[in-house]
């Protein structure tokens, strides 16, 4: 199946985001909860395209200091409401995955849950940029879809080159220590976007 790549991000998620409230529920990924343990307590944590907000908000609770930027201002509108009503701090930004200011060899954590809209070059730049904001030490927790989700069809872009295989990541993160890559099946819950039998790859890796 081929479908053509998002034209306006931004448009599309505002429009997604404006239409719904918790897009993809109110709890955290739960690929992110199970590995949330490998974070050092109050460490400094980013948010990679959160959305409206769930897994940020989640870290937060768990005592972390979390910074987190969308393409959606509808998106981070509502994220921020989310953190104001669970009385937690999260360091929001409006910005896409090439106008944040990277900054370098900063966070204990880079969580990096379902980034499916980056195209190949785009991914590239993303992938390369999660990683010189690590600080020597630290995480990277990734969720993706594989190419077997389209056949599910419960979640993710129906685009190809936008899906993860182990081979994909194994490459883009020679540079780090994996802890875990896992190809598996499961059934998610997360809102109306992520719903069913799904198939998923979860990456835990860290920086030497």
């Amino acid at each position: 199946m081929t479908a053509t790549p998002f034209t306006d991000a931004a448009a599309t998620w505002n429009q997604r985001y404006a239409g719904q409230d918790h897009l993809f529920g109110q709890e955290p990924n739960d690929y992110l909860r199970a590995q949330a343990h490998h974070i050092a307590p109050g460490g400094r944590v980013l948010c990679v395209a959160d959305g409206d907000g769930r897994n940020s908000v989640w870290l937060a609770r768990q005592g972390l200091q979390v910074d987190a930027f969308d393409i959606s201002d509808v998106g981070v509108a509502q994220a921020r409401q989310q953190a104001a009503d669970a009385a937690v701090v999260v360091n929001y930004s409006v910005a896409d995955c090439d106008q944040w200011p990277w900054p370098t060899a900063t966070y204990d954590a880079v969580a990096a849950i379902f980034v499916q809209f980056a195209d190949p070059a785009m991914r590239e730049r993303l992938f390369a940029n999660m990683v010189a904001a690590l600080k020597p030490g630290g995480l990277l927790v990734l969720q993706g879809y594989t190419p077997r989700q389209l056949e599910y069809k419960t979640g993710g872009p129906p685009i190809l080159s936008h899906l993860y295989t182990p081979e994909l990541i194994r490459s883009a993160f020679a540079g780090l220590q994996i802890i875990e890559l896992r190809d598996y099946e499961a059934v998610l819950n997360e809102g109306t976007q992520h719903s069913g039998q799904s198939a998923l790859l979860g990456l835990v890796a860290r920086k030497p």
